[in-house]
C-alpha cells in the first residue's frame, strides 16, 4: 500500500461467532475481535464534506458482521481473507488491513490474545 497516506479504521468490532479447528470451538463459540483499515483517497470527502465521497463505516461494519457469523472457517486467516476480500469487491478503496483475533483461543498457556493480520490490495487497477 505504498504512497497511499489516508485511512479509516474500525477497531475492536466484537462478535460471538464458531470458527476454529477444535470441534469445541463449533459448538460452544467463542469471541473474535476484528480490525480493519481501509486504504483510499480521502482528499474528496475531505474537501467535500459529503458522505456519498467516503465509505459508510456502517456499510463495512456488515460486511465484517456477515462474514464472522454467518461463515465458518477452521483458520484465522481464512477468515480474514474472506472479509478483505469482500471488503475489496464491495468498497472504493485501494487496499486493506485486516487482524483477526481470538482472545480465548484453545491454547494451552497464559496469554492475552493470539491475532492473525492480512495486507490485500485492489489487484482490477
Amino acid at each position: 500500500m505504498e504512497g497511499h497516506k489516508d485511512a479509516i479504521h474500525l477497531r475492536g468490532l466484537e462478535f460471538y461467532a464458531y470458527h476454529g479447528v477444535m470441534p469445541e470451538e463449533n459448538v460452544l463459540g467463542q469471541r473474535f475481535i476484528i480490525d480493519v483499515d481501509l486504504f483510499l483517497d480521502l482528499v474528496g470527502s475531505g474537501k467535500s464534506d459529503k458522505v456519498e465521497d467516503t465509505v459508510s463505516y456502517a456499510e463495512v461494519y456488515e460486511v465484517v458482521r456477515d462474514c464472522v457469523s454467518r461463515e465458518r472457517h477452521k483458520l484465522l486467516e481464512s477468515l480474514a481473507a474472506s472479509i478483505a476480500a469482500k471488503i475489496l469487491v464491495g468498497f472504493p478503496c485501494q487496499g486493506v488491513r485486516i487482524e483477526v483475533h481470538k482472545p480465548q483461543a484453545p491454547v494451552p498457556g497464559i496469554f492475552a490474545d493470539l491475532a492473525v493480520e492480512i495486507w490485500r490490495e485492489r489487484t482490477d487497477s
